[in-house]
């Protein structure tokens, strides 16, 4: 990391802290295992994987990088935090899935291969980040004409501040406590006017919701929480 790149090394610390637990479906990673699945088949509804070069921005452990490597994408996936890319590594040579990691930065990463991929993914990571606006545009740099780009991330408001940070950080335990800042939480009208921006169009928007009860995420047209996003490049 460089003294000016768009990264809180506290945010950095939190994931390399817990990177041993990555894979660990019942630890405190749980929340992104039971969301993989929904934010696979978003993806998977809105642009084909098989043969496409994809870059996963803000990896970690390799979960949403993995299920795309196994739909037949070109995978590259980079983060800043070195320990659950070491993590990302070696569990896809187990699984003996072709998946490429490495650290690096978005502006470093734009700057070497701009207009390189067919779809770009950045899952929970711009929530993380002192300047959000300026990933999204490093983003769309990242894309050739015509591709992809999907977002998740979490609405603020009072009821996202009530069940992403008092409900799953303090009362059902989902995430550990500091995970989120309710400041850096990101309004859709906000992503959507940062890559209108970048010259980017959007697509579908849907809501992820909880269900306490059940213990499971689904798709909502409710976007008052977490919320997914598509953007393409003209």
């Amino acid at each position: 990391m460089t003294a000016t790149a768009n990264v809180d090394p506290a945010e950095i610390a939190k994931f390399e802290a817990l990177a041993e637990r990555w894979w660990d479906p019942q630890g405190e990673f749980r929340p992104l295992h039971e969301l993989n699945p929904l934010r696979l088949d978003f993806i998977r509804a809105r642009a084909p994987l098989k043969g496409a070069r994809v870059l996963d921005v803000g990896c970690g452990g390799g979960i949403l990088a993995e299920a795309m490597a196994a739909d037949g994408a070109e995978v590259m996936g980079i983060d800043l935090a070195e320990t659950p890319l070491k993590i990302a590594r070696l569990h896809a040579l187990e699984r003996k899935i072709a998946v490429s990691y490495r650290l690096d930065s978005v502006d470093a990463h734009a700057d070497a291969n701009g207009g390189r991929y067919d779809i770009v993914t950045c899952m929970e990571m711009l929530e993380h980040v002192p300047q959000p606006d300026a990933i999204v545009a490093r983003l769309a740099d990242l894309l050739r004409p015509g591709g992809q780009l999907f977002v998740s991330t979490l609405n603020r408001n009072l009821k996202s501040f009530l069940m992403a940070i008092v409900g799953a950080e303090y009362l059902l335990r989902l995430l550990p406590r500091g995970t989120h800042e309710y400041e850096r939480f990101i309004r859709p009208s906000e992503l959507a006017r940062w890559a209108r921006q970048a010259s980017l169009t959007q697509g579908a928007l849907s809501g992820l919701v909880y269900d306490p009860f059940s213990r499971r995420f689904s798709l909502s047209a409710d976007t008052a929480v977490n919320y997914l996003a598509q953007f393409q490049k003209p």
